[in-house]
């Protein structure tokens, strides 16, 4: 099959697209996925380049979760397709259904269980015309009004942004304040955020500030402000994808009792805050890895229903992802990008 295999840490030139990869053998309980299409995600930049750190070093070289990076390895955790082959244990009536694929490797059953690895960096993914996955974890989406493409959007970026929004407790009617907004996961909070009635406000660009109220935003700050002086009133949850020198307002900007829940650190790992601004005003500070079974069936959910529709930035074909993260990098569009997988009969 035809694959984009990373065979090292560094730039682009880590990633090689090959013809000759076997198809993925299947175990017990799981299915063949021909992929459509996979959205692209800053992680699969970061473990690409080796980016994560470690609990010790954080300017070390290092996988997702500090852990290492095996290589060779097929990335790409954002999955769509069709599954065209079973494994023992699973049912033939899954054969032809249009599938979104949860990408979450989890620590146990049951609904709340914590991932704790991806598809696309501790086992093989989506950049590839075919993917082995858990049956249980390929959710069908026959009915679902999206497209392949805006489908391919949502498992990372729209799981990570519903797990971040179930863990601040967001309640309909609340103020939140989110930064990050014209990326992936940040379009996803803003999106959620609005089909739950909230009031939404959103940090980015004066560029991009008209496509982020189209897509639900309230309200949009530029990405200099100081919110916590800019704000009108303060906001029951912050919802940070940025991390560095300006997360410290960010814990000012809070009502008494809000809360601060972060999953990214883009402009740095690092801060310094004064721990009194959390407690004396009972506010919280939530870390949030990736999502649970349970938020992620809240995601399928959504995505049958068409409850919003996913912004497409670019797509390109799978065999150009070099080019694609290049001008991913740039971070100068808004929504996610998108790779589409060749066809199985045409590869």
């Amino acid at each position: 099959m035809v694959a984009v295999v990373l065979t090292r840490h560094g730039g682009p030139d880590a990633l090689e697209v090959r013809t000759d990869v076997p198809t993925p053998a299947l175990a017990e309980h799981e299915v063949l996925v021909a992929v459509a299409a996979a959205g692209m995600n800053n992680t699969d930049v970061w473990s690409r380049e080796g980016s994560y750190g470690t609990a010790g070093d954080p300017d070390s070289v290092g996988g997702w979760r500090g852990m290492p990076l095996h290589f060779p390895r097929i990335q790409g955790g954002d999955i769509v397709g069709t599954v065209v082959a079973v494994g023992r244990g699973v049912e033939d009536s899954r054969l032809g259904q249009r599938v979104l694929v949860d990408s979450a490797l989890y620590d146990g059953p049951g609904p709340h269980a914590n991932a704790v690895g991806l598809l696309g960096s501790e086992r093989d993914g989506g950049f590839a015309q075919f993917v082995a996955v858990e049956a249980q974890h390929a959710h069908d989406m026959t009915t679902s009004p999206l497209t392949d493409q805006q489908l391919a959007a949502l498992p990372i970026a729209y799981g990570t942004a519903v797990g971040m929004l179930e863990r601040a407790e967001l309640a309909p009617g609340e103020r939140i304040l989110i930064t990050g907004a014209s990326g992936g996961v940040g379009m996803a909070l803003v999106q959620l955020a609005a089909a739950r009635g909230c009031h939404t406000v959103a940090i980015t660009t004066e560029a991009k500030r008209e496509q982020l109220l189209a897509a639900g935003a309230s309200q949009v700050l530029l990405r200099d402000s100081v919110p916590s002086r800019e704000l009108d009133a303060p906001v029951d949850v912050v919802a940070d994808v940025v991390g560095g020198s300006g997360f410290p307002d960010l814990i000012d900007a809070l009502a008494e009792g809000g809360r601060l829940v972060t999953a990214g650190a883009i402009a740095g790992p690092r801060i310094e805050i004064d721990v009194r601004r959390l407690y004396l005003h009972s506010r919280r500070l939530i870390g949030s890895a990736m999502w649970t079974p349970s938020h992620f069936d809240r995601l399928v959910q959504d995505a049958r229903e068409g409850t919003f529709t996913p912004v497409i930035a670019e797509s390109f074909p799978l065999t150009e992802i070099a080019a694609a993260q290049r001008e991913f990098e740039k971070k100068q569009f808004v929504g996610k990008f998108v790779l589409t997988a060749p066809s199985p009969t045409g590869g």
